[in-house]
């Protein structure tokens, strides 16, 4: 089976293309599920589009909603098209956002941190002038955020769960036993942690998350599924066989897929 689970279009402001362009380029590339994920609007705001480049207007949602059922009546036969959506965890809002969710047919929900102690994970130069402890301690925060985001009960998917390397590739080697706590944390749910194809796009370059931090998922008992992260029909799927064969190396048998919320699991 050949699926991607995490994929944009130009409603978020940063992606190219509609959401029929994403499902003719899985059908191309011979996928079995396409799952569209676009980013969720800021719902704790009162602004209707407050990052317009960043993520769709809460105006925009109930259309992004309707359209993507529409297109998976349209193409049932050709390929499964899964409603999803990539949604930010902000631990104090958390209730609201489920509670907003819950009133849609959601196949899946990307529980992705974006920020940390208020800023960006993607800023450049939230490092500069940290000593090696403060250092430690933001990557300790980022882990207990994904961590709270696995039990909050929202999420099927954790995306790209060591993203915060991406302009900083030296956070992988910071050394915390925040990671595996976190995983610990993870393995008692019935979720997934998603390998996104994305990080060869930022410094970092390669995938979300090293092999280092995949192998110690596997000790946990962690399971994975796959994401392009694509903001471009032509990265869907990307590289989906290559990482299936890296998983097959580190030791996973199978691997998660989603519908209506539920986790099933197929060999790799």
């Amino acid at each position: 089976m050949k699926f991607d689970y995490h994929t944009h279009h130009d409603r978020c402001g940063h992606a190219e293309d509609c959401i029929r362009a994403y499902i003719e380029a899985a059908i191309e590339n011979h996928l079995d599920m396409i799952g569209i994920s676009d980013h969720s609007p800021y719902l704790y705001s009162e602004e209707d589009h407050l990052f317009p480049g960043i993520a769709m207007a809460k105006s925009h949602f109930p259309q992004y909603i309707k359209e993507v059922l529409q297109l998976k009546e349209e193409y049932q036969g050709k390929i499964e098209v899964l409603l999803g959506v990539e949604s930010d965890f902000f631990p104090e809002h958390a209730e609201m956002y489920q509670q907003y969710y819950e009133q849609f047919p959601l196949d899946y929900i990307i529980g992705s941190v974006h920020h940390v102690s208020g800023l960006s994970i993607f800023k450049r130069n939230r490092w500069e002038g940290l000593t090696e402890k403060q250092k430690q301690e933001t990557k300790e925060t980022y882990y207990d955020l994904i961590g709270q985001s696995a039990k909050s009960g929202i999420f099927q998917i954790l995306g790209h769960i060591d993203a915060m390397k991406g302009y900083y590739p030296a956070f992988s080697t910071i050394q915390t036993e925040a990671v595996d706590k976190t995983l610990k944390t993870i393995s008692q749910y019935e979720i997934a942690i998603e390998i996104n194809t994305s990080g060869k796009n930022k410094d970092c370059g390669g995938w979300y998350p090293a092999d280092e931090l995949l192998e110690r998922a596997l000790f946990h008992g962690v399971a994975v599924t796959f994401g392009s992260d694509a903001h471009t029909p032509k990265r869907v799927g990307d590289e989906f066989e290559e990482v299936q064969k890296r998983l097959k190396e580190i030791g996973f048998r199978e691997w998660a897929y989603f519908r209506k919320k539920k986790r099933y699991m197929t060999e790799l």
